[in-house]
């Protein structure tokens, strides 16, 4: 699996970083694109999807779903799906969530915790394990997918 690192010196470089991985985001031909977020709490996971979602133009607030495990964003050709799976009790909650009928192309799954529910979400497309190091952030992004191989060289 290719991988690539990244330093993120503070919340402004976490910002910026969610930004350039919607930038260089690649179209999805078959199902969701999904990118799986790692990484312990206050890694950054949230701060990173919420670049990715300011920068597509979301203004309202975008806070981690902790409680209600999926928080939906429709855009005008994108639906991002913003998943934090922390809380869940069982692997299989996760089928409730309706994540089916956000399976498919123009849809994107942005999961947090994905290692609660790994079997039940399938492969994913980015796999992004965020670590703090100092007072800041270490990224690491690798490809689990040849659609993801695509986006990991378009970083």
């Amino acid at each position: 699996m290719a991988a690539m690192k990244f330093g993120l010196i503070d919340e402004s470089a976490t910002l910026e970083f969610g930004a350039r991985l919607a930038a260089t985001m690649p179209p999805s031909s078959g199902g969701a694109l999904k990118v799986a977020l790692r990484g312990d709490l206050g890694a950054g996971k949230t701060t990173l999807t919420r670049g990715f979602l300011r920068s597509l133009g979301v203004m309202g607030s975008v806070r981690s779903p902790t409680f209600s495990l999926l928080e939906t964003y429709e855009l005008a050709h994108l639906t991002v799906v913003h998943l934090d799976l922390y809380r869940l009790r069982d692997a299989t909650d996760v089928r409730g969530l309706g994540l089916a009928d956000h399976d498919r192309p123009g849809c994107l799954w942005m999961v947090e915790w994905p290692e609660r529910a790994e079997r039940a979400l399938g492969q994913f497309d980015l796999e992004v394990m965020l670590r703090v190091v100092g007072t800041g952030r270490e990224v690491e992004v690798a490809a689990g997918s040849e659609l993801g191989r695509h986006w990991l060289q378009a970083l």
